[in-house]
C-alpha cells in the first residue's frame, strides 16, 4: 500500500509562498492598527516645509497678517480661540466627543480636514463616499471657493440632510460635494474632503492657493490645532484597546482571517484515496517465519527464539485468563496452573525458564507449549 498525501517536507515547498504573503499582510495589518488615524511626517503641520506640509500656507497666512498659532491639546485651543477666530482641525478623527464638544463651544469658526464622522460638528452632514483628488469647479455661491475657481479637491464628499438651510456645498463629483459649509448662528463649520489644496505640495496649482486663503484667513486669528493621542481626556482614557482601533483596521483582519481559512482548508485537503501497488514479489507468511528460524539456527541464537516462543504464547493467554494485559509473572502462572491441572513450578518453567541447551532441547519446548495452550484452552 502506498499513500499519495504529501510529505511534511511537500507540503512546506508548496506552501511557503502562501505563508509569506500571509506574514507580509498581517505585518502591513499591525503597521496600519499602529499608525491609523495619524498624519505621516509633518502632516499639515505648519512648521513643516515638506510635500504634505502646510507650512507655505501657514507662512502666506502671516503675511497677510493674520496671526496663526499652533494648538496640539484641546485646552490650549480652548484657551487661545474664541468667537470672531478661526480653528483648523487636523486629523479630527483623533478626537473623542468630550474634546469636540469643547472646541465647538469656543464659538469660533472652524475648518475641519475629512472627519470620519462629520455628524459630531455638523449633526446635518454624513460621509457619502470617497474619490481621488482632483481638479473640480466650485459651482456654489461660497465667496471663499467663486474666489479660488477650479481648486485641488475630492476625498471624502458629503451628504447634507435635505432641509438644512445655509449650507454651501461646493467642488462636487458626481453630484457629491467634497466641501461643505454650514453656518450656525453667528460662525460656520467648514468641512473638507482633503488634505490637498492646503498642503506645499499643491498650494501653488490651480485655485488652492486662494482656497486656503479664503477658508483660514478670514478672520484675524487663526488656531492650527494638530490633536495628538497623548492629549486624550482622563475620561476617556479608560477605553480598551479594541474602542481605538479603527472599523476599516477590523475589517482587514477579518478578512485576513478568511483567507488564512480558505488556505489551510485548501493545502489541508487529501490529494486522493490511498490506492494499492503491485508487488514484484509475493513471500508468504510461512516462508517469513522459516527464514526468520534459519537465521536464527545459523546464529546460535536459541535463546532469542525460545522467548519468542514463550512470548508469543504468554500474551495469547493474557486474554484466555482473563487478566490485564500487563498482568504479573506470577498471576499468570498461578491462573495458567490452575486451568490445566499442571504445578505451578512446571508452567514457571514452560513459561519463564531458561534457554534451551541445544537443537533437540529447543524444539521439545515448543512442542510442550502448543500442550500447554491446547490444554489452556480445552473447555
Amino acid at each position: 500500500m502506498t499513500s499519495l498525501d504529501p510529505t511534511p517536507t511537500q507540503v512546506w515547498r508548496a506552501a511557503r509562498g502562501p505563508v509569506a504573503v500571509v506574514l507580509v499582510v498581517l505585518l502591513g495589518a499591525l503597521v496600519l492598527a499602529a499608525t491609523a488615524g495619524r498624519g505621516g511626517t509633518g502632516r499639515l503641520d505648519p512648521r513643516a516645509p515638506d510635500p504634505a506640509g502646510g507650512r507655505a500656507v501657514a507662512q502666506i497666512l502671516r503675511d497677510q497678517g493674520v496671526t496663526v498659532d499652533l494648538a496640539t491639546t484641546t485646552a490650549r485651543v480652548v484657551s487661545g480661540a474664541g468667537p470672531g477666530d478661526t480653528v483648523l482641525v487636523v486629523d479630527p478623527d483623533l478626537l473623542v466627543d468630550e474634546q469636540v464638544t469643547e472646541v465647538l463651544r469656543t464659538g469660533a469658526d472652524l475648518v475641519v480636514i475629512a472627519p470620519g464622522e462629520p455628524e459630531r460638528f455638523v449633526p446635518a452632514v454624513t460621509v457619502a463616499g470617497g474619490a481621488p483628488s482632483e481638479v473640480r469647479q466650485p459651482g456654489c455661491a461660497l465667496r471663499a471657493a467663486r474666489r479660488a475657481g477650479a481648486a485641488e479637491t475630492g476625498g471624502r464628499s458629503w451628504q447634507v440632510r435635505a432641509g438644512e438651510r445655509g449650507a454651501r456645498l461646493c467642488y462636487a463629483g458626481d453630484g457629491l460635494p467634497s466641501l461643505v459649509q454650514v453656518r450656525d448662528d453667528a460662525r460656520s463649520v467648514t468641512l473638507i474632503g482633503t488634505t490637498a489644496p492646503l498642503t506645499n505640495r499643491h498650494l501653488g496649482e490651480e485655485g488652492n492657493a486662494a482656497l486656503a486663503l479664503g477658508l483660514l484667513g478670514a478672520r484675524e486669528r487663526l488656531v492650527w490645532y494638530l490633536p495628538s493621542l497623548s492629549d486624550v481626556p482622563d475620561s476617556a482614557q479608560q477605553r480598551s484597546f479594541y474602542d481605538l482601533v479603527p472599523d476599516g483596521v477590523w475589517w482587514g483582519l477579518v478578512q485576513l482571517a478568511v483567507a488564512v481559512l480558505l488556505l489551510a482548508l485548501w493545502r489541508g485537503r487529501r490529494l486522493g484515496p490511498v490506492v494499492t501497488e503491485p508487488l514484484p514479489v509475493v513471500v508468504r507468511a510461512a516462508e517469513t517465519v522459516e527464514g526468520r528460524a534459519r537465521l536464527y539456527r545459523r546464529g546460535g541464537a536459541r535463546d532469542t527464539a525460545a522467548e519468542s516462543l514463550r512470548a508469543g504464547l504468554r500474551s495469547r493467554l493474557v486474554p484466555l485468563m482473563g487478566l490485564p494485559a500487563r498482568a504479573e509473572p506470577p498471576a499468570l502462572v498461578d491462573a495458567v496452573a490452575a486451568r490445566t491441572r499442571r504445578t505451578p513450578r512446571d508452567v514457571a518453567a514452560l513459561l519463564y525458564g531458561a534457554a534451551p541447551a541445544d537443537d533437540a532441547a529447543l524444539v521439545r519446548l515448543a512442542d510442550d507449549l502448543d500442550a500447554l495452550e491446547r490444554e489452556v484452552r480445552r473447555p
